[in-house]
């Protein structure tokens, strides 16, 4: 059962790290946002044992992936800055999509914007969808945006990713006289205290104010879901009993990083 990790590291200089997450979670997928590290510092880092990861190139410059899989089966199919959607094929005769995102922060894009990145980003996934001719798609990555926010949950041009699984297993819903197909998103399961409460934390002084966000996500297609469970998706709040939380149990971007990591399992 392969292993896909995603982690946005806030530009910390933290190989070390990335290494111990990496091996503790037996990740065959590596996907990093705001890794300023030094490639060649990492892969070294990362195989200061044995060889185990490489680098598989791509044009999106937000993200980097490192795989245990041959390079070659990991094939970008559409790429921006900010978005890349690759190919993995493990057996001969059957491969998925691996769609990754690092989306802008609220920090710097209103709602509205926001929601027209969650339109191009499903485009994005639509069109190689498309050129593959199958619907066995994972989205993972930091959308920046929270699990009930319309780029997440809306059908015409939002990404259209449910919280139930029964419904998302219906496949698509018609939305003025044209289908949709569904995500599953499991990342509910993971709010508030059934779970480590969000992937990151953040409190202001506003009237309205979520403490904790949900922002890095992985989102599946209903063609995946058939031997899925949600405990296949998890998030990492320590890493050889080094926790990557503060003792007041949010993220410890003194130590790590600002985002919490998350983990999928996958059958398929």
């Amino acid at each position: 059962m392969p292993k896909f990790l995603f982690w946005n590291i806030n530009r910390h200089d933290i190989a070390g790290f990335v290494r111990h997450v990496a091996r503790e979670a037996d990740a065959d997928l590596l996907i990093l946002a705001e890794c300023r590290i030094k490639l060649s510092k990492l892969l070294e880092t990362l195989n200061d044992e044995k060889p185990h990861y490489h680098y598989a190139w791509g044009a999106c410059r937000h993200l980097l992936f490192l795989t245990r899989f041959p390079p070659d089966q990991l094939k970008p199919l559409r790429e921006s800055p900010r978005v890349s959607v690759r190919s993995l094929t493990m057996d001969p005769h059957k491969s998925i999509l691996i769609a990754a995102a690092h989306l802008p922060s609220k920090m710097n894009y209103s709602d509205e914007s926001q929601f027209l990145e969650s339109v191009a980003l499903s485009r994005m996934i639509d069109e190689a969808e498309a050129k593959v001719g199958h619907y066995r798609t994972v989205l993972m990555g930091d959308l920046n945006m929270n699990p009930f926010e319309p780029g997440m949950i809306g059908a015409r041009g939002g990404l259209h990713a449910v919280m139930n699984r029964r419904i998302a297993m219906r496949d698509n819903r018609v939305v003025q006289k044209k289908k949709y197909k569904f995500f599953y998103n499991p990342m509910w399961n993971h709010l508030g205290d059934t779970g480590a409460g969000g992937t990151f934390f953040f409190e202001n002084a506003e009237p309205v104010c979520y403490f904790w966000n949900m922002f890095d996500q992985v989102l599946l297609r209903p063609d995946l879901l058939h031997r899925f469970s949600p405990k296949q998706v998890r998030i990492l709040t320590e890493v050889r009993k080094v926790p990557l939380v503060d003792s007041e149990g949010v993220p410890d971007k003194e130590m790590a990083s600002d985002h919490l990591p998350v983990l999928l399992e996958l059958k398929f």
